[in-house]
C-alpha cells in the first residue's frame, strides 16, 4: 500500500489518507480503508459519472479501469488500489472524442442513460485488449452490464462499429 500516508482512528472508525491516480492527476483522500472506491470517487472527489446500480457488482454501472481492467467499483475497497491508476468515464476522454462515446451518440443508444458510462468503460476495456472483437467476444464481455432500458442491440452495434473501424 504505497499510497497509503497515515491511519488514524477517528469516531471508533479507523480513517487512511491515500494517494490515488486518478484520471492522470493525483487525488488525496481521507477515507476508512473499507470504503468501496464508488464512493470514494462519488462522494469525496465530485466524479458522479461512475453510478451506483445495485452494490454487489452484478449490474456494471460502477464500472471503472483500473490498471486498464474493468473493475466494479462498488465493491472494491479503496484500500486494495495501491499505486494503481484509475480511469473513470471523466477520464476517458478530454472532450467525449473517445470512439466508443462518438460510437454512443451516432447509432443513439442513450436511453435514460444511467448505465451508459459502464457500459462504455467495459467496452473500453474490451477494446483495449482485443480491437477486432467479434459479436461474441461482445456479449461475453458485456454480458455482466444491465441495461433498464433494453438498448442492448444499439449498445452491441455502437462497440461493432468501433471495433471494425
Amino acid at each position: 500500500m504505497d499510497n497509503l500516508i497515515y491511519l488514524v482512528k477517528s469516531e471508533d472508525k479507523f480513517m487512511a489518507a491515500y494517494n490515488l491516480h486518478i484520471n492522470g492527476a493525483i487525488k488525496e483522500v481521507d477515507v476508512a480503508p473499507d470504503t468501496p472506491l464508488l464512493w470514494v470517487l462519488r462522494d469525496h472527489l465530485k466524479l458522479v459519472g461512475t453510478k451506483y446500480g445495485c452494490g454487489i457488482a452484478q449490474c456494471g454501472a460502477c464500472t471503472v479501469h483500473i490498471d486498464g481492467d474493468a473493475m466494479r467499483s462498488c465493491v472494491y475497497p479503496v484500500s486494495k488500489i495501491g499505486d494503481s491508476k484509475i480511469t473513470t468515464i471523466e477520464g476517458l476522454s478530454k472532450n467525449m472524442d473517445h470512439p466508443l462515446q462518438k460510437a454512443w451518440i451516432e447509432h443513439d443508444v442513450p436511453q435514460c442513460g444511467y448505465c451508459q458510462a459502464g457500459q462504455i468503460m467495459t467496452a473500453a476495456a474490451l477494446l483495449q485488449e482485443n480491437k477486432n472483437a467479434s459479436e461474441e467476444d461482445i456479449a461475453l464481455a458485456m454480458s455482466g452490464n444491465l441495461c433498464r432500458c433494453s438498448a442492448y442491440l444499439k449498445i452491441k452495434e455502437a462497440i461493432l462499429s468501433v471495433s471494425k473501424a
